[in-house]
């Protein structure tokens, strides 16, 4: 007995999704351009947090349009799980760069920083990415009270936003006083940004991969709930586990009296857990197999 209903995204949330992407995606590149121009490698460093944020918005837009695809007789859950393999890739390409940015800025202060570094235009391309996070915050900030998906790369721009500001720290500093130091050293503060969030994000996809039950659900507690139903007088093999980030998934055998299945009461008593995963739980995709009391598998199965 199957409950498929996959998470809808909003049209509008796709829709301002794409925007913060268009607009970080173009940032990104214009501070890439100026780190080039300006010898900054705390502008090279806050174009790979860009990065960071662009690989966030893909993945939650992916997310977005993968959720309204149908499966099919092949792809039984659709392709969620490619954005999975997409956080697998964007983990690895960040956790390298942030290791290769805190090497080049070591090596500049032991160098004793000196490194010349274009302050005055460095400042503007701080500015221009300060001002593009803010704007995609902006854009986010009402639709990420109500969408996981969007809240998700809302702070992610958060995250930026303080990236710039840092950049335009080290950047005054350098237009006022010529200290160039400041530059290797907001490379490096950038870089402890990077690192944890990829080490994290790395950590998530092991976690789906590895079919662990999702950060903040509660076995014991769903199994609970499924026990306090009329008629419910046991609950084994529960699983939990995640297709991709925010799609749950739940299967259970659920031995129940004679009586539920003789009166015809087993549609009802689905609907009740199905209701009772969604609306407690947020697990939107639930397998639930009805077994008369008294019921005994064949088999080597495992039970718990």
């Amino acid at each position: 007995m199957h409950d498929h209903a996959p998470g809808v995204r909003g049209a509008s949330n796709r829709r301002l999704l794409a925007i913060s992407l268009a607009l970080t995606a173009t940032v990104m590149v214009v501070q890439v351009v100026g780190a080039v121009w300006t010898g900054s490698l705390a502008l090279l460093a806050d174009a790979a947090h860009m990065f960071t944020d662009s690989s966030a918005l893909v993945i939650a837009l992916v997310a977005s349009i993968v959720a309204a695809r149908p499966a099919n007789e092949r792809n039984t859950y659709g392709y969620q799980r490619a954005e999975v393999f997409g956080a697998l890739a964007n983990a690895v390409i960040l956790i390298v760069l942030s290791v290769w940015i805190a090497v080049e800025g070591v090596q500049r202060l032991v160098g004793g920083g000196e490194v010349e570094v274009a302050g005055g235009l460095m400042l503007v391309v701080a500015v221009v990415g300060l001002v593009a996070n803010g704007v995609s915050m902006y854009l986010l900030s009402a639709a990420q009270r109500h969408s996981i998906n969007v809240r998700g790369a809302y702070l992610e721009v958060l995250g930026d936003l303080i990236g710039s500001a840092v950049v335009i720290v080290a950047a005054v500093v350098i237009w006022t006083t010529g200290w160039m130091p400041a530059d290797a050293l907001a490379s490096l503060v950038i870089a402890a940004m990077i690192l944890p969030r990829a080490v994290v994000l790395l950590r998530e996809v092991f976690s789906v991969l590895g079919e662990r039950a999702p950060r903040g659900t509660e076995v014991a507690a769903i199994r609970e709930h499924i026990l306090r139903k009329p008629g419910v007088t046991a609950v084994h093999d529960v699983h939990v586990w995640q297709l991709t980030r925010g799609a749950p998934v739940f299967t259970a055998h659920v031995v129940v009296e004679r009586a539920v299945l003789a009166d015809g009461r087993s549609a009802a008593l689905l609907t009740s857990l199905q209701t009772c995963l969604a609306e407690h739980f947020d697990v939107e995709h639930s397998t639930f197999q009805f077994e008369p009391a008294g019921h005994v598998e064949h088999g080597d199965a495992r039970h718990d």
